[in-house]
């Protein structure tokens, strides 16, 4: 251990003029974890993952032995909050019979493990991502 002592001073010593940012802890200042912890806007590459889902969904629904599936129009196709989830929105044509949201969620419920497998056929991933719907 040396036996100088530190030459530190007042922090209004060292400098002409004091800014909002003198006497923060540098580790805390130069953190870039906290960069990672806020919200990130969406990537390209998801939103391309999102188009590659929406177009194979077109064509899947369109094939679903379910009748009130095969109405079923899609929407758009967004992460929810990454692409590990993905939000669908799809709409149930006015031309159809008087069918409720729950129905058209049962029914999507019970041919969501066909479509993720169909959908896992259609990307090129190694995980599939999960399918939340949204019936509007």
């Amino acid at each position: 251990m040396s036996g100088k002592r530190s030459q530190r001073g007042k922090p209004a010593d060292l400098t002409d003029e004091l800014t909002p940012d003198d006497g923060q802890d540098p580790k805390q200042f130069f953190d870039r974890r906290t960069q990672y912890d806020q919200s990130r806007q969406v990537g390209r590459k998801a939103l391309q993952l999102c188009e590659q889902v929406k177009t194979s969904l077109h064509g899947i629904l369109a094939v679903c032995a379910d009748d009130v599936v095969r109405d079923l129009q899609v929407l758009a196709v967004l992460p929810a909050p990454h692409t590990g989830r993905l939000q669908i929105a799809v709409a149930v044509p006015s031309t159809a019979d008087a069918v409720d949201r729950v129905t058209v969620l049962s029914h999507l419920h019970r041919v969501s493990g066909w479509i993720r497998s169909e959908v896992a056929s259609a990307i090129h991933r190694r995980k599939t991502p999960e399918l939340v719907w949204d019936v509007r």
